[in-house]
C-alpha cells in the first residue's frame, strides 16, 4: 500500500508540474500577444493556438479572458514587488527602476497597452488600473514623508504632489521607450533623479529653487 501511495504522489507531482508549466506558457504567450495586438485584439483561441494548448486546456487554467488578463497583470505586480523596497529611499528606488526595462520588457509592453485600453471608467480593468495608480502614488508619497521626517528632504514640499510627478515620469518613460527603444534611458533617468535630488534637498546650497516642488 505504501508503495502505491508514493507512486500516486509522484504521478500527482508530475501532473502538477506539467500543469504549472502549461499555465506559465499560456501567460508568457498572452503577455507577448497583448503587447503586439492589445487585449481587445487578442482572443483566447489565438493564445491557445500560440501556446500549443487546446481551448479547453486554456479554460482549465483561466475561465475567461478577463481572468487571464488579470493574471498577466498579476505577473507585472509580482515582478515589481520582487524588485522594490517599499520602505527604501525614494531616490534609490527610482535609480533601480531602470532595471525593469532590461529585466521584463514584455511586462512593460503588456501593461502599457492594457492601461491605454482601460482608461474609460466603463472598461473592465479600469478600476484595477486606477487603484494601482493611486497605490503607487501613495507609496511614493509616504517615502517622501519618511525622508522629510528624517531630515533628508525639504519639509515645505507637498509629498502627494511630488509623488504624482514621479509616477507620471515613470509611466511616461515606459511609453516613450516602447515607442522608441533607442532613447538614452540611462541618461534621462540620471538627469531626472539628479534634478529631483536637488529639489528634495533641504540644503539651500543645493540649488533648490525657493518655494518650488
Amino acid at each position: 500500500m505504501e508503495g502505491c501511495f508514493v507512486a500516486d504522489q509522484r504521478r500527482y507531482a508530475t501532473l502538477f508540474a506539467k500543469g504549472e508549466e502549461r499555465r506559465q506558457r499560456i501567460l508568457t504567450v498572452a503577455q507577448r500577444m497583448v503587447t503586439r495586438n492589445g487585449g481587445r485584439g487578442t482572443t483566447l483561441g489565438q493564445i491557445a493556438q500560440e501556446a500549443g494548448v487546446s481551448p479547453a486546456g486554456l479554460l482549465h487554467h483561466f475561465e475567461s479572458k478577463e481572468q487571464l488578463l488579470n493574471a498577466v497583470l498579476d505577473a507585472r505586480d509580482a515582478d515589481d514587488l520582487a524588485n522594490v523596497d517599499l520602505s527604501g529611499d525614494v531616490l534609490e528606488q527610482l535609480d533601480k527602476a531602470i532595471d525593469r526595462f532590461q529585466r521584463s520588457p514584455d511586462l512593460i509592453g503588456m501593461f502599457t497597452v492594457l492601461l491605454a485600453e482601460n482608461l474609460d471608467p466603463a472598461a473592465p480593468l479600469h478600476d484595477r488600473f486606477l487603484g494601482r495608480q493611486r497605490d503607487a502614488v501613495a507609496i511614493v508619497a509616504e517615502g517622501i514623508r519618511r525622508g522629510q521626517r528624517a531630515g533628508r528632504y525639504r519639509a515645505d514640499l507637498d509629498p502627494a504632489v511630488k509623488a504624482v510627478e514621479i509616477v507620471a515620469f515613470l509611466s511616461g518613460m515606459e511609453t516613450s521607450w516602447l515607442l522608441d527603444p533607442s532613447i538614452p534611458l540611462t541618461s534621462v533617468f540620471r538627469e531626472y533623479t539628479g534634478s529631483l535630488a536637488r529639489q528634495l534637498s533641504p540644503d539651500p546650497s543645493s540649488g533648490t529653487p525657493s518655494g518650488r516642488g
